[in-house]
């Protein structure tokens, strides 16, 4: 566990910051929003790659320069390119992601999610594909190789297979998550197949989805081929992972293996589904999701066209609404699931993209929310970090 002065380094005070900066990443570019602490006014840099795809575009907590951006070019095809003057210039990988030859013939589509490694390994990033397919990069994303402990498991062809009718249309995965305590320990999410784990670094893997729903499976109780639509956990207590899956709001306390669902707290009216969770930078017990339309016609949309965030306080044994300042009709959007993000600032900043191109803020924990921009391009990923004062 990290102690007490330690927690306290995870959120920065105004007077240590120099800029927070936002990464947005949408389907036709990337775009940089820049802010003092304060958070009252916005510029934009970009947009970046225009035209292009930009699936994850992510900032190196550890040096607080370094960007990675997943591009997914009609042109240049699928590729990672990195900067480290915050976009001034950018280079190409010269080893992208490839799937090891074998039998199955993998082809990466397009590179999903983009994470840096534990902060004793600082030039380590890596990877998550459509297919699902996990790579590691050990210098700061110019090369990647294979994790084969997990591509070229035998079981691979099973954990991922597509069950109902080829959905989802995309495959991915899309959620990394490090241990900070120690480098060898990592979870992964993907869709189709569920939440894994390693314990040694990424040789052998196994299913972590004891309690979680999977009603469109055959298998009442499957112990892969889960839907989690993203999964998180907490800087200084990893033994806490939270997942907003494709069939509810599930929370897991280790050493537990079971999934507890959490999300049947929330009002009936509104429901569990949704694609997005965050979590506080410095309360592990408070977590954000944002609603859809969980009907069987899987519209995709916010409840009523009445977007709100619902917020818990406890670890999912409550819920309430935040809405102030959204829209209260009319509003038939959705935030899809790498696209919504919280920043480390005291008084937490909450940052979310719609499907409809508007970048919304919160400088006070949700407790109201105003727009930073509108007319984007569909936005597919939101992440924050913070440059800090020299």
């Amino acid at each position: 566990m990290v102690m007490a002065e330690e927690k306290q380094a995870i959120v920065f005070i105004r007077e240590e910051i120099s800029e927070i900066i936002l990464l947005v990443a949408t389907d036709k570019g990337a775009f940089l929003y820049y802010s003092d602490a304060d958070r009252r006014h916005w510029d934009v840099n970009g947009p970046h790659f225009l035209g292009s795809i930009i699936h994850h575009l992510a900032i190196d907590s550890r040096d607080n320069k370094t960007l990675l951006a997943s591009v997914q070019s009609r042109i240049s095809g699928s590729t990672i390119y990195r900067s480290t003057d915050f976009g001034k210039t950018w280079n190409a990988a010269h080893k992208p992601p490839t799937f090891p030859k074998d039998k199955l013939k993998r082809k990466v589509d397009h590179i999903y999610h983009l994470t840096p490694g534990h902060d004793s390994e600082p030039n380590v990033w890596y990877a998550g594909t459509c297919p699902q397919g996990l790579f590691r990069s050990e210098d700061c994303g110019d090369t990647w190789q294979s994790v084969n402990g997990f591509n070229k498991n035998p079981k691979w062809e099973a954990w991922t297979a597509k069950t109902i009718d080829g959905y989802p249309k995309v495959p991915k995965l899309h959620s990394i998550l490090i241990n900070p305590m120690d480098k060898k320990h990592i979870y992964l999410g993907m869709s189709y197949g569920g939440i894994f784990e390693t314990t040694d670094g990424g040789n052998i893997w196994k299913p972590l989805n004891d309690g979680v729903n999977a009603d469109y499976l055959e298998k009442s109780k499957p112990a892969f081929g889960h839907d989690p639509h993203s999964v998180i956990s907490h800087p200084f207590k990893p033994e806490r992972l939270y997942q907003q899956n494709h069939c509810g709001i599930y929370r897991l306390d280790r050493p537990d293996n079971k999934w507890v669902r959490i999300g049947d707290n929330m009002p009936a009216d509104i429901g569990d589904i949704g694609f997005p969770i965050a979590i506080h930078p410095a309360d592990p017990n408070i977590i954000w999701v944002f609603p859809i339309d969980g009907n069987e016609a899987w519209s995709r949309v916010s409840p009523e066209g009445q977007p709100a965030l619902y917020c818990s306080q406890d670890g999912g044994e409550t819920w309430f609404r935040q809405d102030i300042g959204l829209p209260m009709r009319n509003a038939w959007f959705t935030v899809l699931r790498q696209a919504m993000a919280t920043d480390s600032v005291n008084n937490t900043g909450i940052y979310f993209g719609t499907t409809s191109g508007s970048l919304w803020m919160s400088d006070n924990e949700g407790n109201s929310w105003r727009q930073i921009a509108v007319h984007l391009p569909r936005i597919l990923a939101v992440e924050t970090g913070v440059i800090l004062k020299k």
